[in-house]
């Protein structure tokens, strides 16, 4: 099949969308399909990528005339179906969506972020507007939480399927190497705290104000209170953004010296973190799907997050985690992990020794698979 992604960001940048849609398109190159990407990123020249750049301040990654040059494409391309990838509003996405309908093309629209209130409204104008119920859309969410808000908007015309992101998820797994010594001495497994009693909490994300760091922190600092002190606590939160200064003063002003921030990590260097983290923290309530938490819950780590967001999709209650719906439901979470070693280990064992088979990427191809052919029908 020869498939055409559309994506405002695409590599060079790295972020959730971009990094999942190379793999994505990796993925499906390796199954044996003819797999091409359009993208208002600019960057290097990469085989099979069109970069539709204009000269914009800050490099935004939109074309002015992005229809009409992804129209082109398409037209000369021979492609089966076009595959649109979209946060809460993506002009060049969009683009995309409209060329393949004026080319006559399959298009399925997968949807990468949580839909609010207003960006529900922005939808609802643009059907007035354009009526984009009509086009024969397939629509893809990635996780049932951010479905929901979809199917309110879409109706019952157009088709909302659920895909997972995609992880490789044997990669994740901690090696024999990784297990690290437990508190109490006997050095057989990863969930019993560093050898000297220490419970490590992690935290992976970007530092931006709709993540809600500094809640982060408050999280993090209301938990330590309410375990004894016999029971040492140490943080680390790794990423970067424009919320990193204001987390900084929070640390030095609330005497948080037990948490650091190191910055952004690779892929390696995050897999060494989770192997030896013992419990991991995605308190964000709007998360669509949460990539770094699949990653944590694969690596063995026991999970803390929100009910409502796109986590609980993997993560069950007592199983690979613990879910909650409020601030003071998750501070509670992790100081219950933190206090009971026996928990953490029961939680850790299940992760390591039960793979979450729906974000494979097995699974994930076929899902896309399914949804190609309900486009082209």
């Amino acid at each position: 099949m020869r498939i055409l992604h559309v994506s405002d960001c695409y590599l060079p940048r790295l972020g959730g969308i971009e990094v999942q849609v190379a793999d994505l398109v990796r993925a499906q190159r390796e199954a044996g399909h003819t797999v091409e990407v359009a993208t208002a990123t600019p960057g290097e020249r990469l085989p099979g990528v069109h970069r539709v750049v204009a000269s914009l301040p800050f490099d935004l990654p939109v074309h002015p005339r992005g229809t009409a040059h992804l129209l082109r494409l398409m037209t000369s391309g021979r492609f089966d179906v076009v595959h649109v990838h979209t946060g809460a509003v993506s002009p060049f996405a969009w683009m995309g969506v409209r060329a393949a309908v004026l080319a006559r093309l399959p298009v399925v629209a997968t949807v990468h972020s949580m839909w609010d209130p207003v960006t529900r409204g922005v939808y609802r104008a643009l059907q007035a507007a354009f009526g984009w119920r009509r086009w024969g859309l397939v629509l893809t969410a990635v996780s049932e939480a951010a479905a929901r808000p979809i199917r309110a908007v879409a109706g019952p015309r157009v088709p909302v399927q659920v895909v997972s992101n995609g992880l490789d998820v044997t990669s994740w797994r901690p090696g024999p190497g990784a297990v690290r010594a437990t508190g109490d001495g006997t050095g057989d497994g990863t969930a019993d705290g560093e050898a000297d009693g220490t419970v490590h909490v992690v935290a992976v994300g970007r530092l931006a104000p709709r993540k809600q760091p500094l809640r982060l922190l408050k999280l993090l600092e209301t938990a330590r209170d309410r375990v004894p002190p016999a029971i040492a606590m140490r943080a680390t939160i790794v990423g970067d953004g424009p919320a990193r200064g204001r987390m900084e003063r929070y640390l030095r002003a609330h005497g948080m010296s037990w948490v650091s921030l190191p910055g952004r990590y690779s892929r390696e260097q995050i897999k060494d973190l989770l192997a030896e983290a013992d419990v991991f923290v995605a308190p964000a309530p709007r998360e669509s799907f949460g990539l770094a938490a699949l990653e944590a819950r694969a690596a063995g780590v026991p999970v803390v997050a929100r009910a409502q967001s796109g986590v609980a999709d993997f993560v069950r209650p007592g199983k690979e985690g613990l879910l909650g719906r409020s601030f003071d439901d998750l501070v509670a979470s992790v100081a219950r992990l933190a206090r009971d070693p026996g928990l953490r280990r029961s939680i850790a064992e299940h992760n390591r020794e039960t793979e979450p088979v729906r974000c494979s990427w097995p699974a994930v191809l076929e899902g896309f698979a399914r949804c190609y052919e309900l486009a082209r029908n």
